[in-house]
């Protein structure tokens, strides 16, 4: 189901027990404000330990749990301490994420595998050790995924296999727990006004590409776009989430998608691919040493 019905959701949504990765700020404290606005009880986790308490005290002083998604450990204490908060689990919301623009050939192979560790590991270990709290029928669990994980472009390799391999994930635990009445759900999302996607694009490779500015799926939508689509979805604990809207027709016509982009990316291509080796641009959020 991609658009429920506001009403339906908003009953939904008061008492339900929320667990958010990522939530110091962009989609993930956003959605906490939101969802806690509309009666929900939510335990935020995140890498940003000042940040993260100022949302937390945004949302009525909630429970903040530092937690880095790569660290199974730290994972599993997040949830219990949710788990133990809150008195029990309804939903969790894997939204952590990186991303830096970078090439196969003459990027950062380091890098590519600490995307892959926060946004497809991470999405792993939170899932991992939330399911078998949110194993009945209320429960739900939400990969805030993108657009990229149907419709791969330029300079996304580490961010597209990443959030790919996260939707294949999820579908895996959809059927897997399915006989205990919990559902899963995947967020596509475009372009969204976060501090991510200000970052992730604003590098000298990034302009030299065409593409990311006048290409087909190009255009940056308001936050609020995306949140609205989350408080909806997790309300009516939907399959899929997508935002904006013209995202939905991409994930229908995903191979139709891929040969535009295929095309349309061609142009500048040539001098973006030799910024970016050059550029060798940072992950849009420090991670902590391990």
């Amino acid at each position: 189901m991609y658009y429920t019905a506001p009403s339906r959701a908003l009953q939904a949504l008061p008492g339900m027990r929320i667990l958010i990765t990522g939530a110091a700020r962009g989609i993930g404290a956003a959605s906490a404000k939101r969802l806690h606005g509309r009666g929900a009880k939510v335990v935020l986790s995140g890498i940003e330990p000042e940040a993260l308490a100022q949302v937390a005290a945004e949302c009525c002083n909630s429970l903040a749990v530092p937690c880095d998604v790569r660290d199974r450990r730290q994972v599993q204490d997040a949830v219990d301490a949710a788990v133990n908060h809150l008195g029990g689990l309804d939903v969790v919301i894997a939204n952590a994420g990186v991303a830096a623009l970078m090439p196969i050939a003459g990027g950062d192979p380091d890098t590519f595998e600490r995307t892959i560790a926060v946004n497809l590991i991470g999405v792993y270990n939170t899932f991992r050790a939330a399911a078998p709290h949110i194993s009945h029928d209320r429960g739900y669990a939400l990969a805030i995924a993108s657009l990229a994980a149907a419709v791969q472009p330029p300079l996304m390799g580490a961010y597209s296999a990443a959030k790919a391999g996260v939707e294949a994930l999820s579908n895996t635990l959809r059927i897997e727990l399915a006989p205990t009445g919990a559902r899963v759900g995947v967020a596509y999302f475009g372009e969204l006004d976060t501090d991510m996607v200000s970052r992730g694009f604003g590098t000298r490779s990034a302009a030299a590409l065409r593409f990311f500015n006048k290409g087909p799926f190009s255009g940056v939508s308001p936050l609020n776009v995306g949140i609205e689509a989350i408080e909806r979805g997790v309300g009516m604990r939907s399959r899929i989430i997508v935002a904006p809207r013209s995202v939905a027709f991409a994930l229908h016509t995903r191979m139709f998608a891929q040969r535009i982009v295929d095309r349309a990316a061609r142009r500048g291509l040539e001098d973006a691919l030799a910024i970016a080796r050059e550029e060798q641009a940072p992950l849009t959020t420090e991670l902590p040493l391990r």
